[in-house]
């Protein structure tokens, strides 16, 4: 099953900056083969349902054998069988209604 999913991991327990072991989590979501976005606060995911979960679990492996005692991880995820959506399908649906609304 094919899924969307919206990823963010935040290790705990290593000081403020973060950014190395998103840099570590998003070299494994590229590793896995999978499309990835990444913004501001996590990552965007599209792939097959176990193929994303095991890359997750990865994602915890390596951030913990980089020295983060606890993660918390907020993931939102989506499928749906009626049809094949991609992210950009998702992003180009809202951008065509902007483009179409006139501002308020």
């Amino acid at each position: 099953m094919k899924v969307l999913v919206d990823l963010s991991v935040v290790p705990l327990g290593v000081g403020v900056s973060l950014s190395s072991y998103v840099a570590a989590c998003e070299r494994v979501l590229r590793e896995a083969g999978l499309d990835t976005r990444l913004h501001a606060n996590g990552t965007n995911i599209e792939g097959e349902w176990d193929e994303v979960f095991a890359a997750v679990r990865r994602c915890h492996e390596v951030v913990h054998a980089m020295g983060a005692p606890r993660i918390a991880t907020t993931l939102r995820l989506g499928t749906r069988t009626d049809r094949p959506q991609t992210l950009d399908d998702k992003v180009r649906s809202v951008e065509a209604k902007l483009e179409d609304s006139p501002q308020a």
